[in-house]
């Protein structure tokens, strides 16, 4: 990402605001970028990762790994910071064509299919709750084995319970406790994880075809 003063002076309220904290170097920059992108401190208590989420989401990013997104606004907020660095593809679930169907979302009809395609993606849930719930549903069935999941959608209907599924599986996940999240978060959590792998991957130049 590219940042301007005003940004720069943006986090350094946050840092100050935040005071001590229990993150990680890496966890924090993702968990200040949230904060960053909402103006709301209390994701500092809500987001949560798994014991391999940024060690397996980075290896996946510079392996050039496909990533799999719910939503169009998920879509558009990743592809800038893909397209300077990785260039990985990243295919969403809510534009993909699938047969007439009826039970489920077109996110969930789309996630199913693409995770079909790439079972070993990077999986980017930030706004359909159905989607989740599709993708558990295949994780738990042993039909895909992600790389990393980043799941941030709201919601009032047993949202809360669908996002425990998750953290109650073996994979590497980023998720947002409780009722809060959006595309927004689930962008910024993304963006964040690419800038953190691009350096320790050492990256100084653009992927070749780039």
């Amino acid at each position: 990402m590219e940042w301007h003063q005003t940004d720069a002076e943006s986090l350094a309220t946050i840092d100050a605001e935040m005071g001590n904290h229990p993150f990680a170097p890496a966890e924090y920059e993702i968990v200040r970028r949230v904060i960053y992108a909402t103006a709301d401190f209390e994701y500092r208590t809500l987001i949560e990762f798994s014991e391999e989420a940024l060690s397996s989401g980075s290896t996946a990013l510079a392996s050039r790994s496909t990533l799999v997104v719910d939503v169009p606004m998920v879509q558009v907020g990743v592809v800038p910071a893909l397209q300077t660095t990785f260039a990985n593809p990243v295919y969403c679930g809510m534009e993909t064509i699938t047969r007439p169907q009826t039970g489920k979302s077109q996110a969930a009809w789309g996630i199913q299919t693409l995770a079909g395609r790439y079972p070993e993606g990077i999986f980017i849930v930030g706004q359909s709750q159905s989607a989740l719930e599709q993708l558990l549903d295949l994780l738990e069935a042993g039909e895909i084995t992600p790389a990393l999941v980043i799941a941030t959608p709201s919601g009032f209907n047993n949202v809360e319970l669908t996002k425990v599924r998750l953290a109650q599986s073996k994979v590497p996940y980023i998720s947002i406790k409780g009722r809060k999240g959006s595309a927004v978060v689930a962008a910024a959590i993304a963006n964040a994880l690419v800038d953190l792998a691009w350096q320790a991957y050492g990256k100084t130049t653009m992927p070749a075809g780039a």
